[in-house]
């Protein structure tokens, strides 16, 4: 598979948007046909050919559809159809960052897929795919550029709202404060820190705190050969009480047990795939 994943150059895209991504997958590629999604407190536009299918399926769902599509906040573990060749664009946002945007449905939204009208939400007399698809091919820069371009019009348009802005500043916290003392870091009270962030989000801070270290801890296992996994190691490296607690955290998350992942290894790290920033 072709993929890449780079930062925003526009200082004010980079304050909505986390990263772009792309990932190709052509027809003599291998890998697993459905892999599955991390839950990720972020929302991600996905941008691909107007008539390319997509499938989505967690415990409770399925979301199918073709071409441009939102990938909201999602609690649960989300099954992919990769099954055929496809080309996708990715555009992740901050956690917590659609709640300024004037996007619908009415935010917070979360375990959904809902295809994406680009043409009105950018407010553009016309929008083409297939270059931006046809630059994330031959020179990720560029596209980097045109997405730049094509973004800072629109989101020119807004500031990050004080419910964005303090996710913004606390999620960094999450991964080394105690959530009972952000409060104090951020210079409010704990309930308004508490408050502000699940209306923003649809998520507690517990919640988030706890998708993050699930991501950290996936990320670390899949370098790790099956037969090297020692899991009271890792119950100890990622602060669980006990090996108990790890398997119910993992089976709430992602619905296996940590013999179960370590034989599968079907998950995916981030958005679509284990590949470091460029």
């Amino acid at each position: 598979m072709k993929n890449w994943k780079i930062v925003p150059y526009n200082s004010t895209v980079a304050r909505f948007v986390q990263c772009y991504w792309f990932l190709e997958k052509e027809p003599h590629d291998g890998g697993n046909h459905y892999p599955k999604l991390n839950p990720d407190p972020s929302g991600t536009l996905i941008l691909s050919p107007s008539n390319q299918p997509y499938l989505y399926k967690n415990l409770l769902n399925s979301f199918k559809g073709v071409g441009n599509h939102w990938i909201f906040p999602n609690s649960q573990m989300l099954e992919l159809d990769h099954s055929n060749p496809f080309t996708i664009i990715g555009i992740k946002f901050h956690i917590g960052a659609l709640y300024s945007l004037d996007i619908p449905p009415k935010r917070p939204v979360i375990d959904e897929i809902h295809s994406a009208d680009v043409v009105t939400m950018l407010k553009v007399e016309q929008f083409n795919e297939g270059k931006l698809i046809q630059l994330a091919q031959i020179n990720p820069q560029d596209c980097i550029e045109a997405l730049d371009d094509l973004l800072f019009n629109w989101l020119s348009k807004f500031k990050l709202n004080k419910h964005s802005e303090l996710c913004r500043r606390a999620v960094p916290l999450l991964n080394n404060s105690v959530i009972a003392k952000l409060g104090g870091e951020l210079h409010c009270s704990q309930r308004t820190v508490e408050r502000i962030f699940s209306r923003a989000t649809g998520f507690t801070l517990k919640q988030c705190q706890s998708m993050n270290k699930l991501e950290k801890m996936l990320e670390h296992l899949s370098q790790l050969d099956e037969a090297a996994i020692d899991w009271l190691r890792i119950v100890d490296e990622f602060d669980f009480s006990d090996q108990p607690h790890l398997i119910r955290y993992l089976k709430s998350f992602i619905g296996l047990t940590p013999n179960e992942y370590a034989n599968e290894r079907h998950l995916t790290i981030d958005i679509y795939g284990n590949f470091e920033s460029s």
